[in-house]
């Protein structure tokens, strides 16, 4: 599994994601991407929505995990810049850069259950 993600990071270009997340955002205000989000708090991933310049991520994120409902919960962050990311999804533990982060829109899990409630 390290290779698949390896050679899925080598073969990723460092792009701006900004308008990602704006559309992403606008759609629905109680969603952030997993990029945005504080570190311990625990999430459930919502949809994947990769940048037009490399839309092979989308499918790469949910290989690996990134699947709509399920639990995620962003662990650590790199010490300069952020970057990359430790994030635990079901029960893996991956290292994403910002840049693939910021396709995953994710919910907090506590919004979720004042809704059903």
């Amino acid at each position: 599994m390290s290779s698949f993600h390896a050679d899925m990071t080598m073969s990723m270009p460092n792009t701006d994601t900004s308008g990602v997340q704006m559309k992403a955002h606008s759609a629905n205000s109680s969603q952030l991407s997993l990029a945005q989000v504080p570190i311990g708090e625990r999430f459930i991933v919502r949809s994947i929505v990769a940048n037009g310049s490399v839309p092979e991520w989308q499918q790469q994120l949910e290989d690996i995990g990134f699947i709509v409902g399920e639990p995620v919960t962003l662990m650590a962050k790199g010490a300069f810049g952020g970057d990359p990311l430790v994030v635990r999804v079901g029960l893996s533990t991956f290292a994403l850069r910002k840049a693939e982060a910021a396709c995953v829109m994710v919910e907090a899990e506590s919004t979720l259950m004042k809704a059903a409630a």
